[in-house]
């Protein structure tokens, strides 16, 4: 089950997480208030293709978006995109909404917004309805990301 995966990778990088399970949830906001964290807090994993078979993840706040033209400077890159949600299971081993970089079936790169750097954050674990709860830099450390500014924020 991805779940156990997702939490057996957390265990191998030897970091400590706190494991929230609540129900399904229908946005950001909802998910955020069931892990008792400000928006802010909670990562998206995005699944980035920069070419057939070449993925990789960018961990992005809550209240903030991937900024493109700063994502694609930083990959040195001038197309990028998000695979549609069968691409990302077949990426990853998780379905949309439960995508975490730890477990993946495959270990692409992972970029995080610097803005995190030093805080506590929330990621999601394999599983709908079941984050964790981590520090950002133990989550970086793990998963040897690179950390840079590659978002804005979110404009309605």
């Amino acid at each position: 089950m991805s779940e156990e995966r997702a939490l057996a990778a957390l265990d191998a990088a030897d970091i400590e997480y706190r494991v929230v399970r609540h129900g399904r949830v229908r946005s950001l906001e909802e998910a955020a208030a069931a892990r008792g964290i400000e928006p802010r807090a909670l990562l998206k994993s995005i699944v980035v293709r920069r070419a057939d078979d070449d993925f990789l993840f960018v961990l992005v706040p809550g209240d903030r978006e991937i900024s493109w033209p700063k994502l694609r400077s930083l990959l040195g890159v001038n197309r990028i995109s998000m695979p549609d949600a069968e691409t990302a299971l077949a990426a990853t081993g998780y379905e949309r909404g439960t995508i975490t970089p730890f477990g993946s079936t495959r270990p692409w790169p992972v970029i995080v917004d610097e803005s995190v750097v030093g805080q506590e954050i929330s990621l999601g674990a394999g599983a709908h309805g079941v984050g964790v709860v981590v520090q950002a830099d133990d989550a970086i450390r793990a998963l040897d990301a690179q950390v840079a500014d590659v978002t804005e924020p979110v404009t309605d």
